[in-house]
């Protein structure tokens, strides 16, 4: 197994790619520690995984705030002694042109999509620098690098991970690996509620098949094999990398 008695924190993990990702890396015989806000599907998926032979526990939190993060990672101290992999794949889509924007849906994308980033890694990277190994994986978008109507603080956040990760990366090599993983269209709740944002909502999903090289939307589980790869050392000698996995959409771009 790739992540045999490797421990895990994984934010958004209630749901979509995260609930995926916490399935694959649990297979792969990771300790896990779960992250969301919806305390019922959390259990939900902590009871599936530990069913399923796996050890995960669930917290409860908003990462959005400095002190949930530091929370999930004493409490991984305390559960399992150490952190070796950080996943940041919570996610808010603050739908909305820019002037017709609240400030509050603003801030609110901003902190969940990028603040929260940068409380977990670095409330995370002083323990791995002090054990000398460590992997971060961050669950970008290809919003990062192509622009949606209607989405200016997703894509905004999101681009912002991308120069986020290169610095992580080059401030603390050798111990610390970090990579972004930018998925495109993916079947997930998420991508239902992103269809608002168009002026066509209930054909956009077939036309954007249609415009995918590969014709077909991701599979969470496409995202959660790429996640599972950075993290695990398969991917020993990459850093600050990002990766793309959205069918060939970026090929028109």
């Amino acid at each position: 197994m790739k992540l045999q008695n490797k421990v895990a924190i994984i934010t958004g993990a209630t749901r979509g790619m995260g609930e995926e990702i916490a399935y694959t890396f649990a297979r792969e015989g990771a300790k896990l520690i779960l992250s969301g806000r919806n305390e019922e599907r959390g259990n939900a998926v902590q009871k599936k995984i530990r069913e399923q032979g796996g050890n995960a526990l669930f917290v409860k939190g908003d990462i959005t705030s400095y002190e949930t993060n530091q929370a999930l990672v004493q409490t991984c101290l305390d559960t399992y002694g150490t952190v070796d992999i950080l996943v940041c794949s919570a996610g808010l889509l603050g739908l909305g042109k820019l002037t017709e924007l609240l400030q509050e849906t603003w801030e609110k994308t901003i902190a969940t999509n990028l603040s929260a980033v940068y409380y977990l890694t670095s409330q995370g990277i002083p323990v791995m620098k002090k054990k000398g190994k460590g992997s971060i994986v961050i669950i970008g978008s290809i919003a990062g690098y192509k622009t949606f109507p209607a989405h200016p603080a997703y894509c905004a956040s999101k681009g912002a991970l991308i120069q986020l990760t290169k610095q992580i990366a080059l401030d603390y090599g050798p111990e610390i690996r970090i990579n972004l993983l930018n998925p495109g269209q993916v079947d997930t709740p998420l991508l239902q509620e992103s269809t608002k944002a168009f002026p066509n909502p209930d054909t956009i999903i077939e036309e954007t098949i249609q415009n995918i090289p590969l014709k077909r939307l991701g599979l969470p589980e496409d995202i959660a094999k790429a996640a599972l790869f950075l993290a695990s050392d398969d991917a020993s000698w990459i850093t600050g990398s990002n990766l793309v996995v959205d069918g060939g959409v970026l090929c028109n771009s």
